[in-house]
């Protein structure tokens, strides 16, 4: 029996990596008519390979549930597409068969595509069986998408002028780490098949590939593994082993909802604007950009563009979904929970529960950071621009908007509504500042996160009072929470001067304050720019793609998965004092 598995696991690989060469052929490459008798040939074919092997598996397989389960799953899918081509034929049937065929070809192949995409996440739910270390696989989940994202860049369909692997490598990385920096005009460089790679990217990268794994191992109730099931546990930062694999599909679900809201209001923005020719798909990508704190645009300007600077409803619904995206499920989730128990207890008092505990430390501290860093930002700039950027925007309401766009979007999101060249100094030191700290934990978001930043400023306070502890109402502190957000410090300001110190080296024309921007913007994963990105040498690209996938990561996360020791030590050594001041 396992030798049969095994004949036919390999078939199904084979004919997996066949149908990945069509994929790449079909999508990437040119020329429909000279390749019109190939496609005709090979999409049904192909077809009826994969409906063939899954079959025989489903028939000659009864003992094995999982195998059954999967083929079952498999043929349904394969099934449903011929059957909705069939019928697309029927109702657009034209001079021929095979002519109609030709035309309404696109259902199978993008069908095809979905379900080699359902193929490769249940590929990598294996990798859990083989290899177990949360860290390592968090991380190499992340370098394989950046990477495979970097080969489907430099496919002919994807570029109108063609791309070198160096630039394909730093917008595959920079669209996977969510932070925007472009060496190439997305709007005019990128076609809409590279714009909707570049989209894929940082939607994988933004929730993560490893949760849209999980997201359909649920879904489609193929079951998950006790060894799964504590890997989503560390990844995902959920302590209930039980319900794991439920949060990975909430999450999914979550973000594909406030997703799809946020690009019905941005095409209904843009009612009356011509200034884009596909205003379904700017809606789609900017919502999924903006939730995913990703910062890409299909404007060569940005929101700066002359149709966008001044549509303040547009930037209100931007900034609420990078908000969303930036403080992540969990705290949503938390205070949606809140909510509803709140307004169960005003209006129905029969059903009164109690929810002082509801709402956790954690969520107070992300929102109430959030909340402080929000509102600061938008008075420094209110103030520190009124006579630059703010100018030009004759209305109270704009200038507000456009100062409080600034303080959101600075903190890891990346889009612009203004000149950031405009900017003055002390608004600039202040960007750098917002930037460092980022969003919140387990969020689309990068930077030190708001918890890491609130806790170093909390244990400050509490070293000045002589208290062990952190103490914040009712509730202490762990001093892991409080070592590690120090260590994340530590190693984000260790990064961040290396990576300043390389790139004043290999480009001594910027200055300094061009170089610290770009660097903070990088390791924080926001994708400003004062403007120097496309101009920087080929070494610097590389230094700043580390920076972005590091900062994306989290150092403490890669230095976590090499140096963790599997066994724990039970004992202790006498302490000593160290003399700090």
């Amino acid at each position: 029996m396992l030798k049969k598995i095994s004949q036919s696991n390999i078939a199904l690989w084979f004919l997996d990596l066949i149908l990945l060469a069509f994929l790449i052929f079909d999508f990437g490459f040119e020329s429909y008519k000279d390749y019109r008798l190939y496609k005709l040939i090979a999409l049904p074919a192909l077809l009826i390979a994969l409906l063939g092997f899954n079959y025989f598996k489903y028939r000659n397989f009864n003992s094995n549930i999982k195998v059954k389960r999967s083929s079952r799953f498999n043929l349904t899918i394969l099934s449903f597409l011929v059957l909705l081509e069939l019928l697309l034929i029927i109702f657009n049937y034209q001079n021929s068969f095979i002519e109609t065929f030709f035309e309404e070809r696109y259902v199978i192949e993008y069908g095809l595509l979905f379900y080699f995409f359902i193929r490769l996440t249940f590929f990598v739910r294996r990798i859990y069986d083989i290899y177990f270390n949360p860290a390592i696989l968090f991380i190499g989940s992340f370098a394989i998408v950046a990477l495979s994202g970097s080969f489907l860049l430099m496919l002919p369909e994807a570029t109108t002028n063609g791309i070198t692997f160096t630039d394909a490598l730093f917008t595959s990385t920079s669209a996977v780490a969510v932070t925007g920096l472009i060496v190439l005009d997305t709007a005019k460089d990128f076609t809409p098949f590279g714009q909707t790679i570049i989209m894929v990217l940082f939607q994988l990268g933004g929730l993560g590939m490893l949760t849209f794994t999980s997201f359909f191992a649920y879904f489609f109730k193929s079951g998950s593994s006790f060894k799964e099931s504590l890997f989503m546990k560390d990844v995902l930062g959920n302590e209930k082993l039980s319900s794991i694999m439920q949060t990975a599909m909430r999450i999914v679900v979550f973000s594909l909802v406030v997703e799809g809201i946020g690009a019905l209001l941005i095409f209904s923005s843009l009612e009356g604007d011509d200034t884009f020719q596909n205003r379904s798909f700017f809606a789609v990508f900017h919502a999924i950009s903006a939730y995913c704190n990703a910062g890409f645009s299909t404007s060569s300007s940005g929101f700066y563009e002359e149709g966008l600077r001044f549509n303040y409803y547009m930037q209100w619904v931007v900034m609420v979904l990078i908000i969303f995206g930036g403080l992540g499920y969990s705290i949503a989730s938390n205070f949606i929970q809140y909510t509803k128990r709140f307004l169960v207890n005003l209006f129905y008092k029969s059903r009164k529960k109690f929810i002082a505990r509801i709402i956790t430390l954690n969520t107070k501290i992300v929102i109430y950071t959030t909340i402080i860093l929000v509102v600061a930002g938008t008075g420094f700039f209110l103030i520190s621009e009124q006579e630059t950027n703010l100018a030009e925007h004759t209305s109270a309401f704009g200038k507000f908007t456009t100062a409080m766009f600034s303080s959101v979007t600075t903190r890891t999101a990346g889009f612009n509504t203004v000149d950031l060249t405009n900017f003055t100094i002390p608004g600039i030191l202040f960007m750098i500042f917002l930037m460092w700290i980022g969003a919140s934990p387990a969020s689309t978001g990068g930077g030190i996160k708001t918890t890491t930043f609130a806790l170093a400023t909390l244990n400050v306070f509490s070293i000045a009072k002589d208290k062990p502890n952190i103490e914040i109402g009712t509730r202490r502190v762990a001093r892991e929470a409080v070592q590690r957000a120090f260590a994340i410090i530590s190693i984000s300001l260790a990064s961040i001067g290396i990576g300043i110190l390389l790139l004043l080296i290999l480009n001594p024309q910027f200055t300094l304050l061009q170089i610290a921007f770009e660097t903070f913007s990088a390791y924080s994963t926001v994708g400003l720019s004062l403007g120097i990105t496309s101009a920087l040498s080929e070494p610097s690209k590389y230094v700043v793609i580390f920076l972005m996938f590091f900062g994306r990561i989290g150092l403490i996360n890669f230095m976590i998965g090499i140096l963790k020791s599997v066994n724990t030590n039970e004992y202790k050594y006498p302490k000593e004092n160290i003399l700090i001041n």
